[in-house]
Formats: structure tokens, C-alpha cells, sequence
């Protein structure tokens, strides 16, 4: 049984993956504000205690990541950084600091979403966000070291989350969280690397 560590396990992805890897695996939860750990991916330093914590895992996984929703024209420089900050920067370190606590043949898999490829009006940070998140597994693919591998998920709205964000997908097929939490197990179970994972 692999030992792996889900950044946001509360979230309605974040509970739809633990259901999907918890059947197979030992996995350590972790969030801002419920799991069995608290972490804050945005700062460095949080993240450090959690893997001091937690000790070599087999695979990390994120379902976790805020971006601001609005329109360009009225959006503040500090209303588009707190996507950088937290959904880019955060799963950024946590590969950075994650790949050393991950074993042999590890897997760190991180969560972008539909708009990088698919724009939509207030969603601006969101697909800079996202396709920079894309970028940066592609190119750390490349580097990672010891057989560990680096993926992204890529899902479409939810159907779960239709309430809130359906607004801003007209038109959108929504996907279930369980269907979108299959392309987290193909990520933690199988072996690609660089690899974007459409959920649509």
C-alpha cells in the first residue's frame, strides 16, 4: 500500500480523489482549515513543517488552489496576484520541497483546470494560472530526478460546484467529481510524466 499525501481533501475534489485513492492507499490529508495536517501551500515555511511532519511519501497530490474571478477591466493587481500566490505558486512548492520527501518512483500530481485552453470573460487569472501550472509540469518533467514523475489535471467545471461557478460556464458540459478524480488515480497509479490530464 502506497503512502500518499492529498493537499485539500476537503474540497469536493479533494474528497471525491480521497474516496477514489483511499481504497487502495494510505492517505495523509491536509488543508488549510480541516485534514489530519494544516498546511498553507502559499508559504514556504508551512509547507517545510508538513513534510517534517508527514516523512517520505510515495505520492503527493494536490486538489487545492485559489484564483480571483472578475472582470479585466476593474481587476486590481492584487486581486490577479492572489492566483499567482496561492493555485500557482503554492503547487509550484510544493513540488519544489516535495520531490525530496517523495520515494523512489514517486508522483507528485497538481491541479490546473479548463480555462487554459478555454477561456472564458472573468477568467483571466484563472487561465493564466492554470497554463502556467501546465508549463511548469511539462518542463519539471524533464529534471525531476530518482524515476519521479510530475502530471496535471485539467478538469472542467464540476457538477458539484455548478451552484457557484455555473454562472461563468455557460453552455459547459459539467463532469462529476468522481470522473475527474480518475484522472488522479491514473496520475498516482500509472507511469507518464509531463502529462496534462483533460477531465471535459
Amino acid at each position: 500500500m502506497s503512502k500518499v499525501l492529498l493537499i485539500g481533501a476537503s474540497g469536493t475534489l479533494g474528497q471525491a480523489v480521497h474516496a477514489n485513492l483511499g481504497a487502495r492507499h494510505d492517505v495523509i490529508t491536509a488543508g488549510r482549515s480541516s485534514g489530519t495536517h494544516r498546511v498553507d501551500f502559499s508559504q514556504a515555511g508551512s509547507l517545510a513543517a508538513l513534510f517534517a511532519a508527514v516523512g517520505k511519501v510515495d505520492a503527493i497530490v494536490s486538489t487545492a488552489g485559489n484564483v480571483h474571478f472578475g472582470p479585466l477591466t476593474s481587476m486590481t493587481p492584487e486581486q490577479f496576484n492572489l492566483g499567482l500566490q496561492d493555485k500557482l505558486l503554492g503547487q509550484v512548492q510544493l513540488a519544489l520541497l516535495g520531490h525530496a520527501h517523495l520515494n523512489d518512483g514517486g508522483s507528485i500530481t497538481l491541479i490546473s483546470g479548463i480555462l487554459s485552453t478555454d477561456p472564458i470573460r472573468n477568467g483571466a487569472s484563472a487561465t493564466a494560472v492554470n497554463a502556467a501550472i501546465e508549463g511548469f509540469v511539462a518542463a519539471a518533467a524533464l529534471e525531476l530526478p530518482r524515476g519521479i514523475r510530475i502530471n496535471a489535471v485539467s478538469p472542467t467545471v464540476l457538477t458539484e460546484s455548478m451552484g457557484t461557478y455555473g454562472p461563468f460556464f455557460a453552455g459547459y458540459q459539467p463532469v462529476p467529481a468522481e470522473r475527474a478524480a480518475l484522472a488522479y488515480q491514473r496520475s498516482v497509479e500509472g507511469a507518464q510524466t509531463g502529462r496534462v490530464y483533460r477531465v471535459q
